[in-house]
């Protein structure tokens, strides 16, 4: 499955809930959003359906997202079904790690390949106010077991945000000394709550090889630059959708908790997939991919998207 500028897409974000237990600064507004009826989300048969339909056209990786895909009930069921879909060679998961220390190995025994924290600092006081209900020691906790349930390499996802964890940088990187973990600088972006934020707050990608030097280049991973300091056990990554957008090679589609297809994560433009079924639904996918925007323009606007990043899944 192509577009229209030859890229394949072979790989589907999925939402299963715009909900989370996480009310991050830059995601959510502080009295987080409204539950909505239980028949506006997809039902675990719809994300597993959509899936199907996916594979049939060439999608080979989903990664579930949300919100925070671990509070969506069902979430078991959701990565059983789409394990036993032939053809689907990974199924990862993106998670705030709190509820790990009690789903790890139950997400291992139901297929899950590969875990992605989101930790945005090492420091208790900072994680509370960034996401204004959490604590740090459960993330913590939840990566010590997702290890012990056979999750390895873990990646651990960090936001990069001037003011608040630029000088964590550092501390970050040296856990790679010891851990076999890709951690991932983010560049965040200006979408959601965080579009009309100072520009200091925006640092760019660059910030962390410029600030260390010994980080030695390494094979990129997908749209991850990667790098490692001498001797360390893991790896250092960079993801830069503004300063070095990789919408050249981006094969991505992402699908909403409310089941709406989209082409790019900044896009305005829509799918909606529910009601559809067989041969339909593979048209709509395909439709979207053909049709998938050739680049954001987050250099010279913020997102396009009306939906926060809880809405369509980071």
């Amino acid at each position: 499955m192509k577009d229209a500028y030859g890229r394949q897409i072979d790989y589907l974000r999925l939402s299963v809930t715009d909900l989370c237990n996480y009310r991050c600064q830059y995601c959510m507004p502080a009295g987080g959003i409204a539950k909505r009826p239980h028949g506006d989300i997809l039902s675990v048969e719809e994300c597993v359906e959509i899936a199907q339909a996916a594979v049939r056209c060439g999608v080979k990786k989903i990664r579930l997202t949300g919100g925070e895909p671990l509070v969506r009930r069902g979430i078991l069921d959701i990565c059983r079904g789409l394990r036993a879909i032939a053809g689907l060679e990974k199924l990862c998961l993106t998670t705030n790690g709190s509820l790990l220390p009690r789903l790890a190995k139950p997400l291992r025994e139901a297929g899950v390949d590969r875990l992605n924290i989101s930790l945005d600092t090492l420091r208790p006081e900072r994680f509370a106010a960034m996401t204004r209900m959490g604590r740090l020691e459960d993330v913590l906790s939840g990566i010590r077991v997702a290890e012990e349930a056979g999750f390895s390499p873990l990646k651990l996802d960090t936001v990069l945000i001037g003011g608040f964890n630029g000088d964590e940088i550092g501390d970050f990187i040296h856990l790679t000394l010891d851990h076999p973990w890709e951690i991932r600088f983010i560049e965040l972006m200006p979408m959601g709550p965080c579009a009309a934020w100072d520009k200091a707050c925006f640092l760019p990608g660059e910030t962390v090889p410029a600030r260390y030097p010994d980080l030695e280049p390494t094979a990129a991973q997908g749209v991850a630059r990667r790098f490692r300091l001498p001797g360390a056990k893991g790896t250092v990554g960079l993801i830069s959708p503004l300063s070095h957008d990789f919408c050249g090679v981006c094969r991505r589609i992402r699908v909403t908790a409310d089941g709406h297809l989209k082409g790019c994560l900044h896009s305005r433009e829509e799918i909606p997939l529910r009601g559809l079924h067989g041969a339909d639904l593979e048209e709509a996918i395909r439709q979207c991919a053909a049709h998938k925007p050739e680049r954001h323009h987050l250099s010279d606007r913020p997102s396009d998207t009306p939906r926060n990043m809880n809405q369509i899944g980071g």
